[in-house]
């Protein structure tokens, strides 16, 4: 016998799924549960989460990866039609640096909109500033050499 915890025992989104966690749910297949996000950075935000657990981008299989994915997909679309969406930003934070709190994958479907009002998420960076193109390269380098 072990004195190990079960991660699904203490993750609420492993509740939410088994029903023990309260949630405004949006959709549901054998593979995936999306509900909308509680402190949200737009209207309309949401998470969409595979039903397995796992903890971050590095430790979800494959089958559930794309599951997700495919169901983040299909509803960013919906979001755009039926919630007047000008885009749609598809967000995941893998470990604590990259601002994870909820420590089972998840991928963030955030409505965006040119009326302020429905959007309160502001990027953390400005696009359209381009850094050094060495340092570009050589962490293109380093990665390629890798894969």
């Amino acid at each position: 016998m072990t004195d190990q915890v079960d991660p699904t025992d203490q993750c609420v989104f492993c509740g939410i799924v088994a029903g023990t966690i309260p949630c405004a749910k949006v959709a549901e297949d054998a593979m995936t549960f999306a509900f909308m996000d509680i402190d949200p950075g737009s209207d309309g935000h949401l998470v969409v989460i595979p039903k397995r657990h796992s903890a971050d981008l590095f430790e979800i299989s494959a089958e559930d990866l794309a599951a997700t994915t495919l169901t983040a997909q299909r509803i960013a679309k919906v979001t755009l039609s039926e919630l007047g969406a000008d885009g749609v930003n598809l967000l995941n934070c893998s470990g604590p640096a990259a601002w994870q709190t909820v420590f089972h994958f998840h991928l963030h479907v955030i409505p965006r909109y040119h009326d302020r009002s429905k959007d309160r998420l502001e990027l953390p960076f400005e696009p359209g500033m381009p850094a050094d193109a060495e340092a570009i390269a050589e962490h293109a380098r380093l990665l390629a050499a890798k894969l």
